[in-house]
């Protein structure tokens, strides 16, 4: 590996001017075939295989005519303090706004509030159901003007209106003020980090180049693929954090070898060698964890995976070869303006550059700290990241609903106004469908349905049955008693589900309970039912690619293990934040609830891949000092001395990239923010710098070790570079195994 990925680092810097064309031209053409490809459709949440799915599917079999999963708009009116809905005025501008949408494009039905009873009891607050032909997405900006105006047409009469339902959710655009202040503060970690603008430049040069490439190709294919903007979002986050890392690392990589005394090109070939041959690894495992979201079964957490996966691998790919393509490019220019003018031309020593001697850097004396009290580093760190965890216990899953949006959207407002006048549960109605292929009596199937699921403790009503053309199918709705997130709805789904057999089983027919309410639960327990076969297949996956990488059995489970605890400390601050709404106004979190369902799958696969880059980076310059003769405490040393601030300033990248996608309103892209955010910085700063280094201490030689016949079969990849000493003479001059030696205890 080491080798092959030598030759292809010379090769690019060689031909530097040819790589940089390619890279140019791939750019151009995926930003054209954005550009010319028309826009995607947000598709529905589904999941195959669940009782809500296969009413939907039912129904849009059945009632071939309209949209089961269409869009659909609520116009809520109430009336002025001391005022009735009711009243003369009132009702004839509630009509008239109604009236002006009857027969408009792409409408389906308008529903009357005076004749369907849709008022409330206090006769303040009504409502009208408009249903249409299309998705929300495919909704026309006509059409959603025309509804925009109706309810400014009430307004001008007095009444308040708010307009709820899909009709008017807006498709979320990266691209906001946020994001750029993230990427704003990965620049100034990088150029602190690297100590020159340039190699801070070329960093950020290369990781927009993959993303600007991923993001144009998700958005080129979201047609004929079905991809959604979520994963053109996941896809610049994922892109924009690793590929600003993996071209971290490989410039680092080339600074130290540039140091060595080698010459641009061999230095160029070393780095993408050694840091390349940590990059392919670290990418191989972000991207196992993200395919193996597919084994979930939801298609949008596939695509999300998918997605994410490919812009992963794009940033590999541009780590080796536009990265040292532009070593080539920018010459002495890479390198920290101290070195360059220890080197000026004159006076370079022949095979190394000149080193500031003095105090130890801050990655070594910590590294020396930790191996003089491991114990105490583990217990503290361990203890740490389980008390922050504890929230976990009280982890409750769902969707986001309307109930989640700003106070500042009439969305929210609408709900708000619905919630009042006609409760909680009004906002997440039940729908019952009734198969009755199989069944003699039509009236008294759905008779019995309506009476066995209006007496199940909960639903508040049970509205009359709708019926097919072909009379062989019924649809009623019931209304629950409590809110549509709440945990006593979703027993109340299990109740009705629990209480229709009976009726299954005198009358021949097949009852189904669906709706946005019954799905949500329904996809939350099937992420919980997912979680242990998904964390089988990708840890399972990953903990054998390290064992090839490291050739060892302890430092993989190790690392596994730490993985667990950074996202359990994860979970318990998204469970804080969003459940218990601690610093969520700090967040720009306007409303506490349930975390999304999607979650805990969709971070553990991300944080899994991220968590094993820091692994691979940190650990491999330890394994290299290792095989190179140094002893497990040097090893320790000498991986932080090398590598710790170079991790620190990518972990910190990572987490400002992500932190700067809390500011969008799409709850999932917020909770995801901060969840990446909150694990990355547990992973990076206690897991890999503290608690690994403490194992690794205490276990010295053993964990290092290979049982014999895993050594004779597992490939050697050679991660470190051995195969590389022979290419050049090694410098002659002093070099880093003068490594302090530590007692470690009882290797």
């Amino acid at each position: 590996m080491a080798g092959f990925l030598y030759r292809i680092g010379r090769w690019a810097f060689r031909r530097r001017r040819l790589v940089g064309g390619l890279w140019l031209g791939a750019l151009l053409v995926a930003v054209a075939a954005a550009a010319l490809a028309p826009a995607g459709e947000e598709e529905e949440l589904s999941m195959p295989g669940t009782e809500s799915q296969k009413a939907f599917d039912l129904l849009d079999e059945r009632f071939p005519q309209s949209n089961a999963q269409g869009a659909e708009a609520r116009l809520v009116f109430r009336a002025p303090d001391g005022q009735r809905v009711t009243a003369r005025e009132n009702k004839a501008a509630v009509e008239g706004a109604l009236g002006s949408l009857d027969g408009g494009g792409q409408v389906a039905s308008t529903t009357d509030p005076y004749t369907t009873g849709a008022v409330s009891e206090d006769g303040t607050i009504a409502y009208s159901t408009i249903t249409y032909t299309a998705d929300a997405v495919d909704l026309t900006e006509p059409t959603k003007s025309a509804l925009e105006d109706a309810a400014s047409r009430a307004r001008d009469a007095g009444l308040t209106v708010e307009i709820g339902g899909s009709a008017l959710d807006a498709e979320e655009e990266p691209g906001g003020t946020t994001e750029i202040v993230g990427v704003a503060v990965a620049a100034v970690v990088l150029v602190l980090a690297l100590g020159s603008l340039v190699a801070a430049g070329l960093s950020l040069l290369t990781a927009f180049t993959g993303v600007a490439i991923a993001f144009g190709l998700v958005s080129a294919l979201a047609v004929p693929l079905g991809l959604t903007s979520t994963v053109a979002i996941l896809a610049l986050m994922l892109g924009l954090a690793v590929g600003i890392d993996y071209a971290l690392f490989i410039t680092s990589r080339f600074r130290d070898e540039r140091a060595q005394g080698r010459e641009p090109e061999e230095a160029a070939g070393r780095a993408v060698g050694t840091a390349g041959s940590a990059v392919v690894f670290a990418g191989a495992t972000v991207i196992i964890a993200l395919a193996g979201l597919g084994v979930v079964g939801i298609p949008e957490l596939t695509k999300m995976g998918l997605g994410g996966a490919g812009a992963v691998a794009l940033a590999v790919l541009v780590a080796l070869t536009l990265v040292p393509a532009l070593f080539g490019f920018f010459g002495r220019r890479v390198l920290s303006r101290r070195v360059r003018k220890a080197t000026r031309p004159g006076i370079e020593h022949p095979h190394r550059v000149p080193t500031a001697a003095g105090r130890p850097g801050l990655g070594t004396r910590w590294a020396r700290f930790v191996l003089r009290r491991p114990v105490a580093v583990l217990m503290l760190a361990g203890l740490g990241l389980g008390a922050v965890a504890l929230p976990v216990l009280s982890l409750e899953l769902g969707l986001p609903g309307d109930e989640s949006k700003s106070v500042q959207t009439t969305q929210r407002r609408a709900y708000d106004l619905l919630s009042e006048g006609f409760g909680p549960g009004f906002n997440g109605p039940l729908t019952v469908v009734v198969d009755m292929k199989a069944s003699e009596d039509t009236r008294a199937t759905t008779d019995l349905v309506a009476k066995t699921v209006g007496g199940v403790d909960g639903v508040a009503s049970v509205g009359d049955p709708v019926l097919s053309r072909t009379k062989d199918t019924a649809v009623l709705t019931a209304v629950p008693r409590t809110a549509p997130n709440s945990g006593e709805t979703k027993d109340l789904v299990h109740a009705i589900r629990d209480a229709v057999p009976g009726v299954e089983a005198d009358t021949g027919a097949t009852v189904l309970v669906t709706g946005t309410t019954a799905m949500n639960i329904d996809i939350s327990e099937a992420m919980s039912d997912a979680l242990v076969p998904y964390l089988t297949v990708v840890i399972g996956l990953a903990v054998l690619l390290l064992t090839v990488v490291f050739r060892s059995v302890l430092v993989p489970v190790k690392a596994a293990l730490g993985f667990l605890l950074s996202v359990g400390a994860a979970f318990g601050v998204l469970v804080a934040v969003f459940q218990w709404g601690w610093a969520a106004d700090l967040l720009g979190i306007e409303q506490t609830g349930p975390v999304m369902s999607l979650m805990p799958i969709l971070i553990i696969g991300i944080v899994f891949g991220l968590a094993m880059d820091y692994e691979v980076f940190l650990l491999t310059r330890m394994r290299e000092a290792y095989v190179h003769g140094a002893a497990p405490g040097e090893a320790i040393v000498s991986g932080f001395r090398h590598s710790g601030r170079v991790v620190a300033a990518a972990a910190i990248i990572m987490i400002s990239v992500f932190a700067g996608f809390v500011g969008m309103s799409n709850p999932t892209i917020q909770t995801m923010g901060v969840g990446l955010a909150a694990a990355v910085a547990f992973d990076a700063f206690v897991v890999r710098m503290a608690i690994a280094p403490a194992v690794l201490a205490l276990l010295g030689h053993r964990a290092w070790w290979l049982p014999r016949i895993l050594n004779r079969v597992l490939p050697n990849v050679d991660i470190e570079g051995e195969a590389l000493s022979g290419h050049v003479p090694a410098p002659t001059a002093e070099s880093d195994a003068a490594v302090r030696r530590l007692p470690v205890g009882r290797d």
